[in-house]
């Protein structure tokens, strides 16, 4: 009897224990949220229509969640591109292709300089986040942190004083040091894509106008450079002229390139969970890591709460070592970024080889926080650091608390250069398609000095490189340190002049001196030239600068029969000072500036241009619907 009553009671607990797992049963969903040009989306938000749990998109686009039934509802949202539902059941990866919006989001708020209005108020659902997609950690800096990102914004951006005009007779010479970076349009653009005005000292317009190749000549005599110049009419102010001048870095095949000696510098404290951010620096890297070759060499500094080497130099052979130990990297702790600077100079110096390319590649939102964080403290380090031999590349990554302020600064003072990865295509663009003008530095300290005839030129102003006005002494000064330019990139300037003879605003009376004459020669009156630019560089291992000198003729043509290089960096320009609420910006208008990019966009295989003129037309939207709202 007594067996029997067990049995009865076994086979009950047996079928109640049946029961309860065929109700908690789970299917596994998986899919891939990608872009219309098929680009993997990074950080979307993925959800089960109906309940309060899903996942986010990893580096790849790639995501994955449990649900009760086999087949669901899923809700996809990402800001930008606004939400859709879309039907997947498991056992079958599912693609998703989301299209950006071009109606500008009413849950958005523009940011401001007042810290107190600092917030993003995006409506996103509230999920709990599969984390069964992190990467194993490293120990000792791998502490798992809370999904759920802060709701202010900490963004820092230095206060832009835009470029003023100068009378000729007054300064007749304009000095600048060269800048290549791009850092400000692709962080513009994801402030348009996620429906927002970016803030006014965000967009550099030299930035802008440098993230575009140009078809400039290649250099044929010694120079590592070409000099291309060209005048006409200036969009924004028609009694205006405007002087492009462009610099093309020679090209050279990759596998021709010196041997390369790098130290990835990663970011892993707690502010790099999001998905946007580590997860798209490893996917970085891994690119990075393809273009590789056997005698390049890689090694891996992470910092946190402290710094620490994960990967030894290891060859470039060495594909999948490399690529494993940037698998394991994870968020977590505070920032120790001093730290982690001194180590990854350290690693580099002692793999130092001569006469190849010896780099620190930093990945970060630059929100450093303890030990030396300050921006003068970290400046004075990476100064000190310069003087070896190694340079410096900062990749910035995230929204919400980065600080472009501090990238700047560090990318300018460490012979560098600065990008802002907002996707994995802008990875590609930056660390593959243009590998050499990124990682391998042909010219260093390179100078600009232009002396204008004041005989032609009543007025001039040089269109952005704030940050990068010299002394007109500091020109002829080896000892002055100035920007870098890499193998194939290209650099361009514009200065809008003020003709003799137009009046303008942008002028006082020019007023007679007490003790001072101002005549003009009576050559520079017979003169056809309008200004001569002189340029100073160094060979990346030399300490004295060469000479180089162009002269300019005033003999402008009109803007319709001007090249497709003068009129969209114009159109460029016209964009940025739209965007800045420029003083400057004239007779300007969106749409102006679109029609003028649309009739130079040229090849674009790329297809970047394109991109910006959607973003013009983004922007354009925008503001007619903040008319209307008003």
């Amino acid at each position: 009897m007594f067996q029997k009553n067990l049995f009865l009671a076994l086979s009950v607990l047996v079928l109640a224990f049946v029961n309860f797992r065929e109700t908690d049963k789970s299917f596994e969903i998986k899919g891939k949220v990608i872009d219309v040009a098929g680009q993997p989306l990074i950080g979307v938000t993925v959800v089960l229509k109906g309940h309060n749990t899903g996942a986010v998109t990893d580096a790849s686009g790639a995501f994955k969640l449990n649900s009760p039934d086999s087949c669901t509802t899923l809700t996809v949202g990402y800001v930008g591109y606004g939400n859709q539902e879309v039907k997947a059941c498991a056992g079958k990866s599912v693609s998703i292709t989301l299209k950006a919006n071009v109606e500008p989001l009413k849950e958005v708020i523009s940011m401001d300089r007042k810290a107190e209005e600092r917030r993003e108020t995006v409506s996103m659902p509230k999920v709990k986040r599969d984390m069964s997609m992190a990467s194993p950690g490293i120990v000792g800096y791998a502490t798992k942190m809370p999904a759920n990102q802060p709701n202010f914004n900490t963004e820092d951006y230095d206060r832009i004083q835009e470029n003023r005009f100068h009378r000729a007779t007054q300064e007749p010479q304009s000095t600048f040091s060269i800048d290549v970076d791009a850092a400000s349009y692709s962080n513009l653009r994801r402030f348009i894509n996620n429906g927002q005005r970016p803030p006014e000292d965000a967009v550099r317009i030299e930035e802008m106008i440098n993230y575009f190749d140009y078809e400039y000549p290649e250099p044929t005599d010694k120079h590592p450079f070409s000099i291309t110049t060209e005048v006409s009419d200036c969009p924004w102010q028609p009694k205006h002229r405007l002087v492009h001048i462009g610099l093309q870095g020679k090209h050279t095949p990759v596998e021709n390139l010196p041997a390369a000696n790098l130290v990835f510098l990663v970011d892993v404290s707690g502010s790099m969970s999001a998905a946007n951010k580590l997860p798209l620096v490893q996917a970085s890297y891994k690119l990075l890591a393809e273009q590789l070759r056997p005698q390049d060499r890689v090694a891996i500094v992470v910092y946190a709460g402290a710094a620490g080497l994960v990967l030894e130099s290891t060859t470039g052979n060495n594909k999948t070592k490399i690529k494993e130990a940037i698998d394991k990297l994870q968020a977590g702790g505070s920032t120790a970024g001093g730290e982690g600077i001194l180590l990854a100079y350290k690693t580099a110096k002692e793999n130092f080889i001569k006469g190849g390319n010896n780099r620190v590649i930093l990945a970060s939102d630059g929100d450093f926080n303890v030990g030396v964080s300050s921006d003068g403290e970290l400046v004075r380090i990476i100064e000190e650091e310069r003087k070896s031999g190694v340079y410096l590349t900062i990749l910035g990554y995230g929204m919400g608390n980065y600080k472009d302020n501090k990238m700047q600064k560090l990318a300018d003072s460490g012979n560098g250069n600065h990008a802002y990865i907002d996707n994995l295509d802008e990875a590609r663009r930056v660390l593959v398609s243009e590998f050499g003008g990124t990682m391998y530095t042909i010219a260093k300290d390179v100078k600009l000095q232009l002396e204008f005839n004041p005989a032609v030129v009543q007025g001039y102003r040089l269109i952005g490189y704030e940050n990068r006005v010299l002394n007109n002494a500091d020109f002829d000064d080896d000892k002055k340190d100035a920007g870098e330019l890499g193998a194939g990139h290209s650099v361009t300037a514009l200065y809008e002049i003020i003709p003799v003879g137009v009046e303008s605003k942008f002028l006082a009376a020019d007023k007679d001196l007490k003790y001072q004459e101002r005549d003009i020669k009576a050559s520079a009156k017979r003169s056809e030239e309008l200004l001569t630019v002189k340029f100073r560089y160094k060979a990346p291992d030399a300490d004295a600068s060469q000479l180089m000198e162009d002269v300019v003729v005033d003999k402008a043509v009109s803007l319709g029969k001007s090249s497709d290089n003068f009129r969209w960096s114009a159109a460029v320009a016209t964009f940025g000072m739209l965007l800045r609420n420029s003083e400057f910006k004239g007779e300007a208008t969106y749409e102006q500036a679109r029609k003028l990019a649309a009739g130079a966009r040229g090849k674009d295989t790329e297809g970047y241009r394109a991109e910006m003129i959607r973003l013009m037309e983004t922007v354009g939207l925008m503001g007619r619907t903040e008319t209307a709202e008003k």
